[in-house]
């Protein structure tokens, strides 16, 4: 059975909470997005004053509240049902925070670990392997989607569009629709 062309952004959402929900109660909340900055600035060995865990945080903290504010609920966490609307919405509503580009260039800064405006195939695998725990051989398989100009290295613009593509694509073979898996 094919997913609905409508409902493919729907699907990555909801994969996006099941990666997300890291006590997996079913909830998300504030300290979901704590302990994935908390990932990334370890994994990387950041100091916390270092400007890119810095960036991080504070997109964490902005995002999370934009969250809040689109899901429509006066609590301090979100069901995966609140949190696929909340994202629809926080994404497209620039006014505070543009969640694909801030949230991309925060990552892709924490990434490229060489500041060489590149992610290497070392440093994806590192991403993949010390944040994300995956190890598998199909990470390369992501890595080439991701590497649309096929130079052996995912650029600024690779990353950057393909989280716009995450959060915004109804196409399931668009490189950020396999994020979390093929839809």
């Amino acid at each position: 059975m094919t997913t609905a062309a409508h409902d493919i952004i729907t699907v990555k959402l909801e994969r996006t909470f099941d990666q997300m929900d890291a006590n997996q109660d079913g909830y998300l909340d504030w300290s979901d997005y704590q302990k994935l900055a908390d990932r990334y600035i370890q994994g990387y060995s950041l100091s916390k004053d270092d400007r890119r865990a810095r960036a991080l945080q504070t997109f964490s903290q902005i995002y999370w509240l934009e969250l809040l504010r689109h899901s429509g609920v006066d609590g301090d966490r979100l069901t995966k049902e609140q949190f696929v609307t909340a994202n629809r919405l926080a994404v497209i509503d620039t006014s505070r925070l543009n969640v694909t580009e801030g949230g991309g260039h925060a990552i892709f800064d924490v990434i490229d670990a060489d500041g060489d405006n590149e992610i290497s195939k070392d440093e994806f695998v590192r991403l993949m392997r010390d944040i994300w725990k995956d190890s598998s051989p199909q990470t390369m398989d992501l890595f080439a989607r991701l590497d649309t100009d096929g130079d052996g290295a995912i650029s600024r613009h690779e990353f950057i569009r393909a989280v716009r593509e995450h959060f915004l694509s109804n196409d399931p073979e668009a490189p950020g629709s396999i994020f979390f898996g093929h839809i």
